[in-house]
């Protein structure tokens, strides 16, 4: 499956990303980069069936010009009702506070994170994208959520010294899903074993089209 992956800021190399995407292999996931935001547009996502949101709200790691727009959001919010899938990791959420569209869509939004630390990222029930994932702790940026979508279901928290904070959640906008994890700043994340599992559940998740709103059923054999 084609996955349109938009990464790259002051912050967030495209290096981590494209590593990480990497390690998943491409037997299953074609994924095909923009590192500077002035490439996207409409017409160009609309070929895709899933896009990775790892970029925060600047054009590139040189560019920090915001990219999001009102007609950006409006494009994003018309790709998932329609049945496109969003996955959003880490710096996705990054810059949208006061874009309201987009940051209804996602269903949070980065308020702040302490110093680097070590991070204990612990599955919460049962939930498809956690299928098959152990506690794991890792030195990452861990980042403090304002959240406040009451139809999202949170399927994963992360601890540190600072706090305990929801580090992802799942939400069914239209006929689209989308789906969010916080971890991510270090590529030694990305290419964790948990975190890659993660990742892979979750692009399969996300690229399931017309869900029904995930209930936390128990696993079944």
């Amino acid at each position: 499956m084609k996955v349109l992956v938009l990464c790259d800021d002051k912050w967030h190399p495209a290096s981590n990303s494209r590593t990480g995407l990497a390690a998943l292999g491409t037997d299953e996931w074609q994924f095909d980069f923009i590192e500077n935001a002035r490439e996207w547009s409409a017409e160009r996502m609309a070929q895709y069936p899933l896009v990775l949101l790892t970029k925060s709200n600047q054009v590139s790691s040189v560019d920090h010009e915001p990219w999001l727009t009102p007609e950006v959001e409006t494009a994003f919010l018309e790709f998932v009702r329609t049945g496109g899938g969003l996955l959003v990791v880490h710096s996705g959420t990054i810059g949208y506070r006061e874009m309201p569209g987009l940051l209804g869509l996602i269903g949070g939004v980065f308020v702040q994170h302490p110093p680097q630390c070590e991070v204990t990222i612990t599955p919460q029930g049962y939930h498809p994208i956690t299928a098959n994932v152990e506690p794991f702790t890792i030195r990452d940026e861990h980042y403090f959520m304002e959240t406040d979508d009451p139809e999202a279901h949170y399927f994963l928290t992360t601890i540190s010294e600072h706090g305990t904070q929801e580090g992802g959640w799942m939400r069914n906008e239209g006929k689209g899903r989308v789906c969010v994890l916080t971890p991510g700043h270090n590529v030694e994340v990305w290419l964790h074993p948990e975190f890659q599992t993660m990742l892979n559940n979750a692009l399969h998740w996300c690229s399931e089209e017309n869900p029904d709103a995930f209930s936390g059923t128990e696993q079944t054999a």
